[in-house]
């Protein structure tokens, strides 16, 4: 899917200018930015949320998945019922395998009130994967997460994604998170958003360690750029 040229404003205010992105087929692309640099404004107009002013998206998925910051599940339905309902052909097979996937086993007869913050958000990216979309986009999904919980859901997301392979757009403000996640990391520019840098790791991510010197050198990288002209992550 290649975004072209990409601008938005609202009122007078220019928040994406002139911006060109290419997602690759079965990547995780990760974007990083200083907060408030139109992050989530890019993932809602690759999702036809909402329209650019100018610009155009070509080879656009026609099946997208999205996973907000918040797990959304809906409170009257358990664990495997808010699975199971954004694909109501998925066998019990798949839907039990996904839930053994994001480390609920045990919980699936349980309503969202019973399960912690990092259960929610589980059972909502275990969603999103039964939704069998060619692309999935995720708006900070662990924002709320402790650090460990938040790398603990990152190597979850890793065993999902290599099983089902389709192509992800992870939106987050943690370095950590990108690195282990990204085949390519873009890192944003705020006022207008703009690309400040484009990186690539070809390192599988199940191989990945943040001790690796490969990364340790990216994450050096990415703090300069997010902290370039006092420009804060």
């Amino acid at each position: 899917m290649v975004i072209k040229n990409i601008t938005k404003k609202f009122d007078e205010e220019t928040i994406i200018q002139n911006l060109n992105v290419t997602i690759n087929d079965n990547e995780i692309t990760c974007i990083l930015g200083p907060s408030g640099c139109g992050k989530s404004t890019l993932l809602n107009i690759i999702a036809g949320i909402i329209e650019p002013d100018d610009g155009s998206i070509d080879d656009k998925k026609e099946k997208i998945g999205y996973v907000f910051q918040e797990d959304r599940l809906l409170p009257w339905k358990t664990v495997y019922e808010n699975i199971q309902l954004v694909n109501k052909k998925a066998s019990k097979e798949k839907i039990n395998d996904l839930i053994e996937l994001v480390g609920l086993k045990g919980d699936q007869h349980k309503y969202p009130s019973a399960l912690s913050g990092g259960m929610r958000q589980r059972c909502a990216i275990a969603r999103a994967f039964n939704f069998e979309s060619q692309l999935l986009l995720m708006d900070e999904p662990f924002k709320s997460l402790d650090y460990d919980l938040r790398i603990h859901m990152v190597k979850n997301l890793i065993d999902i994604w290599k099983k089902w392979n389709n192509s992800i757009v992870f939106v987050t403000h943690e370095i950590d998170e990108a690195i282990l996640l990204g085949n390519k990391i873009i890192v944003l520019n705020k006022n207008p958003c703009t690309i400040e840098k484009n990186i690539q790791i070809e390192k599988n991510q199940h191989l990945r360690s943040l001790s690796d010197e490969e990364l340790i050198q990216v994450r050096t990288e990415i703090i300069q750029c997010l902290t370039t002209d006092n420009k804060k992550i």
